[in-house]
């Protein structure tokens, strides 16, 4: 096995999500989330904010969903309010 490769790998990942693109946005909010001061969801030593939601995301820590259109304008609606 090559030691250059990346673990966990990209394959073992998109089981976890539905797409490449949701496995993008899922980890690079979550990053930031870490960033802004929230705790990891697993235990580890890791540093970088991305690594950790990589690995979160791998562990199967991370819960999402899409919201449809109707879901997305109450979400905006009761913001603005």
């Amino acid at each position: 096995m090559n030691n250059s490769m990346i673990n966990p790998s990209i394959m073992d990942l998109l089981k976890k999500v539905d797409d490449r693109y949701s496995l993008v946005i899922i980890t690079s909010k979550r990053a930031r989330q870490i960033i802004d001061g929230s705790k990891p969801y697993i235990d580890t030593k890791l540093k970088k904010a991305l690594t950790i939601s990589i690995n979160e995301v791998n562990e199967g820590k991370i819960d999402y969903y899409i919201l449809n259109n109707k879901d997305k304008k109450e979400v905006i609606e009761s913001n603005e309010q």
